[in-house]
C-alpha cells in the first residue's frame, strides 16, 4: 500500500508540472488602471512668483546692470522704513530671482511644499542666500502660497585671476518645504455623480479595455469609452457619497494597454526606441561605407653643392588612397518581430548611426508598418 500510494503521489505532481508548463504564458504585460489613467480634476497647479535672494557672498545681481533688482531691493526697503530713493547702491549680495512650485491636488492650508529659485539677473550664484518672503501666484492671479527660506545649490563655482571652473548651475536652487499653502482650491470629489478618467497614452483599444475591466468588476454598465483619451464613469449606486472608495478599487484593476507601433529616433545622440509591435515586409538591406584617405608628405628640392643656378623649393608630394567597407546584402523575412529584427540589423555590423538611416530608408520604401518619429 505504501509503494502504491507513493507511484500515485509521484505521477500526480508530473502532471501538475505538465499541467503547468503547457499553460500559455501571455505575451503582454498588464498594468494598474491607475498607472495608466487620470482622474480628471485631480491635478497639479502651477505656481509663480518674483523674489529677493540676500546673503549672498558678492555673487549677486550687478546693480547697475540689472535695474530691476535696484527698484525691487528699493521697494522692499521701503517698505520697511528705510528710505533709500537717490541713494547709490553698491552691494552684491542680492539677487533677482523667479520662484516656481507646484500646488498639489486637495492641498490644504498650513502645509508646505517645495519651490525652485532660479536667477534672473546676471548673479553667479544663489549658494548661501536666503529667499525673502515671495508670494506665489496661480494662473488667475490669486496667492496660493507664500515661499521663504534658505536656498540649497546643487552646483558651485570658484576662480581665480586665471582660471574658473564651475560645477552643476549655480544659479538654480531648490527650498525643501519651502513654501506654505494659504489657500486651497475647491473640488469636492465626493459629491459628483460623473468622472472622467484622462488616458495618458490615448488608445482605442486601451480605453474600451479599461471600460470593461470596471463594468466587469462592478458588475454592472457603469463605464463607457468617450474618446481614445477618455473613460467616462457613472457613479454607482452603492457609491454615491463615497467615490474615494469606488477609486481605491477601480485604480488596482489591471488592463493591457494596447500602442500603435511606433519607433522613437534621437539623431543628436543616437538613441532608436522600437516599439514591441514593429513589423516588416520582406525588404533586402546593404549598407556600404566609404572611405577616403589622404596623406601629405612634402619634400624639400635643393640645388647641388657649387652649382651656379637654382633655389630650394618644397615639392607637394600626394597620396589618396579609397577603401569601401561594403557589406554583403541582407534579406529581412516578411512579418518578423521586433527581436528578429534587431538581431537582422546587428548582423550587418552597423552602429546606431546607419540604423537609423537604414530605417528611414526602409520606412521610406514603405516596407516598415510602424510610425517613425524622429526627436
Amino acid at each position: 500500500m505504501t509503494k502504491t500510494f507513493k507511484a500515485a503521489s509521484v505521477a500526480v505532481r508530473c502532471f501538475v508540472l505538465l499541467a503547468t508548463l503547457l499553460v500559455p504564458v501571455h505575451a503582454g504585460a498588464a498594468s494598474r488602471i491607475k498607472d495608466l489613467a487620470n482622474i480628471e480634476g485631480v491635478r497639479q497647479n502651477q505656481l509663480i512668483g518674483y523674489g529677493l535672494v540676500v546673503g549672498l557672498n558678492g555673487t549677486g545681481d550687478t546693480l547697475n546692470n540689472i535695474p530691476f533688482t535696484k527698484q525691487s531691493l528699493t521697494a522692499m526697503l521701503e517698505r520697511l522704513g528705510v528710505n533709500i530713493r537717490g541713494q547709490t547702491l553698491r552691494t552684491g549680495n542680492v539677487a533677482a530671482v523667479m520662484v516656481t512650485a507646484n500646488l498639489p491636488p486637495f492641498g490644504t492650508q498650513g502645509t508646505r511644499i517645495d519651490v525652485t529659485v532660479s536667477a534672473l539677473g546676471d548673479s553667479k550664484s544663489l549658494q548661501g542666500g536666503t529667499l525673502l518672503v515671495t508670494p506665489l501666484l496661480g494662473a488667475d492671479g490669486n496667492v496660493y502660497a507664500v515661499g521663504q527660506g534658505s536656498v540649497a545649490i546643487g552646483g558651485f563655482q570658484a576662480e581665480g585671476e586665471a582660471a574658473k571652473i564651475v560645477r552643476g548651475v549655480p544659479t538654480v536652487g531648490r527650498i525643501s518645504n519651502g513654501a506654505l499653502i494659504e489657500r486651497e482650491i475647491e473640488f469636492t470629489l465626493n459629491r459628483l455623480s460623473q468622472l472622467r478618467m484622462a488616458l495618458r497614452n490615448p488608445d482605442f483599444t486601451t480605453a474600451k479595455r479599461i471600460a470593461a475591466a470596471i463594468n466587469d468588476f462592478i458588475g454592472v454598465p457603469t463605464a463607457e469609452p468617450l474618446d481614445p483619451g477618455t473613460v467616462g464613469i457613472t457613479i454607482p449606486q452603492q457609491y454615491r457619497g463615497n467615490v474615494i472608495a469606488l477609486l481605491t478599487e477601480v485604480e488596482q484593476l489591471l488592463v493591457e494597454p494596447d500602442l500603435a507601433a511606433k519607433i522613437v529616433i534621437d539623431e543628436r545622440s543616437g538613441i532608436i526606441v522600437m516599439g514591441r509591435d514593429v513589423r516588416v515586409s520582406m525588404v533586402a538591406v546593404a549598407q556600404g561605407n566609404l572611405t577616403v584617405t589622404i596623406t601629405e608628405t612634402p619634400q624639400v628640392s635643393q640645388p647641388s653643392p657649387f652649382a651656379r643656378r637654382g633655389e630650394t623649393v618644397v615639392v607637394p608630394r600626394t597620396q589618396v588612397g579609397v577603401q569601401e567597407d561594403g557589406k554583403k546584402l541582407a534579406v529581412v523575412r516578411e512579418g518578423v518581430s521586433l527581436q528578429q529584427l534587431v538581431d537582422g540589423l546587428n548582423a550587418l555590423g552597423i552602429g546606431p548611426r546607419d540604423l537609423i538611416s537604414i530605417l528611414q530608408a526602409i520606412k521610406a520604401a514603405g516596407a516598415i508598418q510602424a510610425d517613425i518619429e524622429v526627436m
